[in-house]
């Protein structure tokens, strides 16, 4: 038996396997607490906006979301289509587009991102959502990861053979330092001076390095790190402008890091620290940035008139007739000899 329609609107299409992913911090974001999915999603939709809506609903967390890329998966609407549709759908309440600010000092970059619900939301709740996304990312900016817990040497060892038994054995006495145990026991964190100089060979493969060359270098790197660089900036600095050819990569990376190594700055009132990053909305139409409030609808002020007003306002009738009357005018113009 045939299964009833309840709806006159297109399905979505499924998602392709080879759908492209956006780079790494850009694309879909699902907002959270979002009602399950069942087929009557966006059944108060127009059946443009219920196609696209679907479609979307489905893509996964990271997957671009760029007018151009939809089109190229929707087939029946072209560019145009989907941007109104989109623009749509950021008044109904189920998406928002966010660029938010990543890194810090010169390497501050933009990402932007489409924050969707399959639940309508209103403004009020986007809103809210997205000043505790920002307080979230601030503290995430702040907090550094804990530090590794080292573990106690507490197990117990075999004695070797013809050892002197302890005079007073005990079942927690931590082993003596030279016995196996203790030397395979966990090491202390490495560095990040030690890190940044590891990551050297995989940023480029003449400066790889060994352990012994890290260790022997961590102390050179560790006071360009006391001096307020970050080891992003370490690295760059070590991995610029190579030699076709390096020889010696210890020595070529200690060269550097005693010529390169950059200013001691004097003793005084601490610079403003590098504000954190937050979230920033823009329109879904044009991609004006602004606060939320200032953002009713995900559409700024024009474009949401314009959306209002049906995408284009209607054309005056005085203006039509005038129009017209010029354009008679030019006509018997060009009929006179």
């Amino acid at each position: 038996m045939a299964t009833p329609q309840f709806s006159s609107a297109l399905s979505a299409p499924a998602v392709p396997a080879a759908y492209p992913m956006a780079k790494p911090g850009y694309g879909k974001r699902s907002a959270p607490d979002q009602q399950p999915r069942t087929r009557d999603d966006f059944a108060l939709l127009p059946t443009r906006e219920r196609y696209v809506a679907g479609f979307v609903d489905h893509l996964p967390d990271g997957a671009a979301m760029t007018i151009k890329q939809l089109a190229k998966q929707l087939p029946l609407y072209g560019q145009q289509a989907i941007s109104t549709a989109l623009n749509a759908l950021s008044v109904a309440g189920h998406l928002r587009r966010v660029r938010c600010a990543v890194g810090a000092g010169d390497e501050t970059r933009w990402v932007f991102r489409t924050f969707w619900s399959r639940t309508a939301r209103d403004n009020e709740w986007w809103n809210t959502y997205l000043a505790t996304e920002t307080a979230s990312r601030s503290a995430g900016s702040t907090s550094s990861a804990p530090a590794p817990v080292a573990v106690p040497r507490q197990r117990i060892t075999p004695e070797a053979p013809g050892a002197t038994p302890a005079p007073a054995p005990a079942p927690e006495t931590p082993a003596p330092a030279t016995t196996p145990a203790a030397r395979t026991a966990p090491p202390t964190a490495p560095s990040p001076a030690y890190l940044a100089l590891a990551e050297l060979g995989r940023r480029d493969i003449r400066l790889a390095l060994s352990a012994d060359d890290c260790t022997a270098l961590e102390k050179q790197a560790a006071e360009w790190l006391a001096r307020g660089v970050s080891t992003d900036y370490l690295i760059a600095a070590l991995t610029a402008g190579l030699p076709a050819q390096v020889d010696c990569p210890p020595r070529f990376v200690g060269r550097r890091l005693t010529d390169k190594i950059p200013p001691q700055l004097p003793d005084g009132p601490a610079s403003p620290s590098t504000p954190a990053p937050r979230l920033l909305m823009e329109c879904t139409d044009c991609g004006r940035p602004g606060q939320p409030e200032a953002l009713p609808d995900g559409l700024c002020r024009p474009c949401r008139a314009a959306h209002s007003a049906g995408g284009r306002p209607s054309p005056d009738p005085t203006e039509i007739a005038a129009v017209k009357a010029h354009m008679a005018n030019l006509r018997t113009l060009l009929k006179e000899p």
